[in-house]
């Protein structure tokens, strides 16, 4: 058992360490959708592509690169292209649909996007400004204004693009427009958008693509729930919903390990997530070959440094305590039976 919380922290940054640098990236990559980023060299492109493939993000991965991909085909060798002329992109759009999204909510993000784009001459440019304006708003709480700045940028697309915003749909609207893009600002935790932010923040490194000027430091991780469940097994988070709270716990835990660059754990971890299905629970069949095993806190008994078993604990206080004399007799009945 680790006898502090320095040599935990330092056990955990080793296995951290150890499952990204063991990590085949490039193989990974070409099972995930920000594989449809790279595709493109031009930055215009880029930025539309991650948008769409972040926020299409989720279900199925196969059925996920499946839709991304024909979406894609349809739109042709230039996306930023495509997205200038509007009745054209409806047009080569119709008939596309995943999950509750159909080709004309994609055609209306792309447009509002690309109308941001050549306002500001790139996504990341306005979602800056966005960042700068909501830090003064916010007074300099790093996670509400970046929680601000991803909700006025989102709101600045839709505007642009026809979207409705947040509130605006009735119960009787079809729920794809609205929800195409999260609402920061409802306490959820916008995984597809912080996805979408890491692809476009974190420094390249054959998976993420440095385009945009905001400190990754500035980044939160994108929960589902492999990640939720990895991070309550390492003791990072115990709440049990995948909120906006949630995920900055899960943050705040791993910049212990890199204060800079937080979510530089976070495409390894997933994968690796997904690949051992990991359980809430200790599981010897599907905790066999884990990378975090030896510091997760169920293989641990579930116990923190200087956290004393409750079970042995309370069953010392049972065994010190007087027993009452209807408690002897039972115990002399039980003994002469």
């Amino acid at each position: 058992m680790l006898a502090s919380d320095h040599e935990r922290h330092a056990a955990i940054k080793k296995t951290l360490d150890g499952i990204r640098a063991r990590a085949d990236l490039r193989a990974r990559r070409a099972n995930d959708p920000v594989d449809f980023v790279h595709a493109y060299e031009d930055a215009a492109d880029r930025e539309l592509v991650a948008l769409v493939a972040a926020n299409l993000a989720f279900g199925n991965v196969k059925a996920i690169r499946m839709k991304v991909g024909e979406l894609l085909r349809r739109l042709g060798p230039s996306p930023s292209r495509a997205a200038d002329d509007d009745a054209e992109l409806h047009r080569v759009l119709d008939g596309w649909k995943h999950r509750v999204f159909k080709g004309e909510d994609v055609a209306r993000l792309l447009a509002g996007a690309r109308r941001v784009q050549r306002e500001d001459g790139s996504l990341g440019a306005a979602f800056a400004r966005a960042l700068r304006e909501a830090d003064r708003v916010t007074g300099g709480d790093d996670h509400e204004g970046l929680r601000e700045a991803l909700a006025s940028f989102c709101d600045r697309i839709r505007v642009a693009g026809g979207l409705p915003l947040p509130g605006q749909s009735s119960k009787t609207d079809r729920r794809g427009p609205v929800n195409l893009l999260s609402n920061a600002r409802a306490g959820g935790g916008a995984k597809r958008l912080l996805l979408f932010l890491r692809w476009m923040v974190r420094p390249a490194d054959g998976i993420d693509l440095g385009l945009w000027p905001v400190p990754a430091r500035r980044l939160l991780m994108p929960v589902d729930v492999h990640i939720h469940k990895l991070s309550r097994n390492l003791g990072f988070t115990k709440r049990a919903d995948v909120s906006w709270k949630t995920a900055v716990e899960i943050t705040n835990a791993l910049a212990r390990y890199d204060a800079e660059d937080p979510t530089r754990y976070d495409f390894s971890l997933c994968h690796m997530g997904m690949l051992q299905r990991c359980p809430s629970r200790k599981d010897p069949v599907r905790c066999d070959g884990c990378g975090v095993k030896p510091v997760c806190i169920r293989w641990r008994g579930g116990r923190r440094p200087g956290q004393a078993d409750a079970g042995h604990a309370r069953a010392s206080a049972s065994a010190t305590r007087p027993k009452s004399a209807g408690t002897r007799a039972k115990v002399s009945k039980k003994r002469t039976a």
